[in-house]
This record gives structure tokens, sequence and C-alpha cells, in this order.
């Protein structure tokens, strides 16, 4: 099921690969929403504003070990594409043992400062001890994230999209069903919305670990794989932190604005969190795309094909573009209905936020489309530190506008800091690409 993505027509190459990527985040998606929906209808106002900033807080700290992996991914690429099996198995080996120990700290440091997070985050007293509930369980599934995550980037390196999205599947299911079964029938509150997905993440980690491992051979680790090589140490630490560092400081510009967001009191807390919803599943086709892109360009980067990446990247960005478009008008005009999915209608306090929010940020998807091809691009080319800088550019003029313009004009400035930080960091890559990387040589 590996695909080979250096030969064959680039855009139907890179979409067909894409597609199963789009549609494991849709499902992943779908359980996310499951929760909200779930939480927001059944629990309150309260509840839906306790596990919506709970969710950011998890989206950083899985954004770490998503960067970890995604990092490794490129490198596993750029070898599979060079036909270099022994070094992408002692890849593998080395990256897995540093990523597991990388994700047993963290799961050890949230749970002993998880008071001190809940601090920096501003949490309301009204809904601090829902969110204290509902993260104490939750942190108990970071390594099964960290098994999911690290298995489906390495199929996905090889051009195996599909797997990743079969057991994503089979965890998107499970998590509804457990959700209406813990939340509604046990009546277990925040705390049931939490088991629920853990045991489903759990299910997808364990699942994915032992399809690689008794279904792809070529990926078995022997004992002469089992060293560390100083050579392989570095490029493995050189792709891997510069994206972790990408990913997190991203999410923790995200987490900097939850912490203001919480500021304004529940019902900016209750909008917000229904609000991101939408906006995450609009615009994740996108970053699905720029995942794929990534993975397409490592590979003909380690085939030695330069003019292969020149015509990938033209195609990738109109097919971004085109598609960011109708995102954006479909957001703008249907705000309202979208967000009652999540929101009762009598909460019209929210919903007027909520809708502020879409609007505002929902016209300028472009921007996070061409965003995230030049994230995938810059890591998939070895120059993994320019994420970073573009990621920095981006998430530090959002934050820095956010609390400026939300002093200014009020919550709305929150709103506007987002685009603004996109439309920047565009600009320095793109700037970046013209002046440095054009020619590309390999």
């Amino acid at each position: 099921m590996n695909q080979d993505l250096t030969k064959g027509p680039i855009v139907k190459t890179m979409l067909l690969f894409s597609l199963p990527m789009i549609a494991g985040n849709l499902l992943q998606q779908f359980y996310n929403i499951a929760d909200t929906l779930i939480v927001g209808k059944v629990l309150g106002r309260n509840a839906l504003a306790a596990v919506g900033s709970a969710y950011t807080l998890m989206v950083f700290l899985t954004s770490i070990l998503l960067g970890l992996c995604m990092g490794c991914g490129a490198l596993f690429s750029i070898q599979f594409g060079g036909k270099k099996t022994g070094e992408l198995r002692n890849s593998l080996f080395q990256s897995f043992v540093l990523i597991a120990v990388i994700t047993a700290l963290i799961n050890v440091a949230v749970f002993l400062w998880i008071d001190p997070i809940m601090s920096f985050l501003n949490v309301p007293a009204e809904i601090y001890a829902l969110m204290r509930e509902y993260l104490f369980i939750i942190f108990f599934g970071i390594s099964a994230t960290f098994l999911y995550n690290f298995f489906a980037c390495l199929l996905r390196a090889v051009g195996n999209s599909v797997v990743p999205l079969v057991f994503l599947g089979i965890s998107a299911v499970l998590n509804i069903g457990l959700d209406l079964f813990f939340v509604i029938s046990l009546k277990m509150g925040v705390g049931g919305a939490a088991l629920a997905t853990i045991l489903a993440q759990f299910v997808s980690g364990i699942g994915i670990s032992l399809y690689t491992v008794l279904k792809c051979p070529q990926f078995r680790v022997s004992p002469a794989d089992m060293r560390w090589k100083r050579s392989a140490t570095k490029e493995i630490v050189q792709f891997s932190a510069l994206t972790c560092i990408q990913q997190s400081v991203m999410n923790f510009g995200i987490l900097c604005v939850q912490g203001l967001v919480n500021s304004f009191g529940p019902v900016i807390m209750a909008a917000f969190a229904a609000a991101v919803k939408i906006d995450s599943f609009a615009y994740m086709p996108v970053q699905d795309f720029g995942n794929a892109f990534s993975t397409f360009i490592a590979q003909n980067y380690g085939a030695g094909k330069p003019e292969r990446i020149r015509r990938g990247i033209v195609s990738a960005v109109k097919v971004s573009v085109c598609f960011c478009i109708v995102i954006s008008l479909l957001v703008f005009l249907l705000a309202k209905p979208l967000l009652l999915i999540f929101i009762q209608p009598h909460e019209t306090e929210i919903l007027a936020e909520g809708v502020l929010y879409l609007r505002v940020e929902g016209s300028f998807y472009c921007g996070i489309g061409c965003l995230f091809l030049l994230y995938g691009l810059y890591r998939a080319i070895k120059k993994p530190g320019m994420s970073v800088v573009l990621t920095v550019i981006s998430l530090g003029t959002r934050v820095l506008l956010a609390y400026v313009l939300s002093a200014w004009i009020g919550v709305i400035g929150i709103w506007m800091a987002i685009p603004i930080g996109w439309v920047l960091a565009d600009l320095a890559g793109g700037i970046y690409y013209w002046v440095k990387c054009r020619p590309l040589s390999i």
C-alpha cells in the first residue's frame, strides 16, 4: 500500500495521497465535535467552556509530540525516496526511543503541574472544578497519542495514508459511542467525555502499532539496527526538534490567546470553544493537503527531482487557494447555522460572539492555506528552521496584537489578530523562497 510520490501526474498524485489524510482528520474532527456537541447540549455552557478550554491545552501538548513525529516523518520520506531502507530502520529505532522518553516526561510534568497550568490559563472559578476533572482524566491518554502519531507519520512518509485513516475511523466511531454511553446513559459528566476520548485513543494507538509491526516487515527493527549513530541522531534531532518547536510555538501562541479569551468570562469562552471547532473543521483539509504536499516534496527531494518539486509547488498553491475561497464563502454565509449545531438557540449572546469570530477569521482562510504549504515545503527540503521562523512571525503577531487590540476595541481585536499573523507569515515565507530557494539545487 506504499505509494511512490516521485512518479505519475503531480496534482492527481498529491490529491489521491491527501484524500485519506483529509478523511481521517474529518473523522477526528467529528469525534472532537461529538465531545463538544454532547457536552454543550447535555451538560450546559459551563461544561462546554471547560471542555473547550481544556481542548486548547491538549492540542498544545499533542503538538509537541506531533511535531516530533512529523519531523521524523519528513526524514523517513527523504530516506524512502532515496531507497535507503537500512538508514530508515535505524532512524525509526532512534526516533521511537527519543520520542517515547519525551512523552513519559511530559506525562509526569502535566500531572504534577495541573493547577499551575490552569492558573496560567485564567480559568474562571465557576468552571475550575469541571476543567480540572476533565484534564486529570484526559492526561492519561498522552502515551496513546504518541503511539498513533508516530506510526501514522511513518506510514504516511512511505506513501501509505489509508491505514492511519482506518484506525482513526475505528477510534472516532468508538469515541462517539462511548461519549453517548458515559455522558448520557451513565451521567458521568465531563469525566465521562474524557474517559471516552482516551479509551478511543488507546484503541487507535495500539492498533496501528501492531499493524505496522505485523504487516510491514521492512520496518521491523533488528538488533543490527539498534545502534546509536551520531550522524543519524543529529539528523533526527535537526528534523524533529525544529518541527516540534514550530508546532509547540504555534499552539503555545494559541494557548496564550485562550488565556486572554478566558479573561472575558464564560460567554466568550463558550463562543470561542464552539467557533474554534467549526474553524478547525473548515481549514483542516488544507492543513492535511499541506502535510501531503510535504511528503510529496520530501520524497522527490530524496530522489533528486527539482523540476518535479517546482511544478508541484505551483500546482499545490492553485489547489489550496481555490479550496480556501470556497470554504471562506461558506463559513461567512453559514456562520450562525453552523454554531447552532453546538449552541442552544436561546443563547443569543454566545451565538453573536461566535458569528463575529467566524466571519472575521473565516474570510482569510487563503492565508492559513498558503502557510500550511510553506510549513510543509521548508520541512521537506531540510529547512525546518524556516518553518519555526514563520510560526514565530504568525503567532508572535497574533498574541501581541490580540492583547493590544482587545484592550483597545474589545474581543473583536483577538479575532482580527489571527488573520493578520497569517498574512505577515505568508509574505515572509514567499519572499524567502523567491530569494533563497527558487533555484532549489539538490
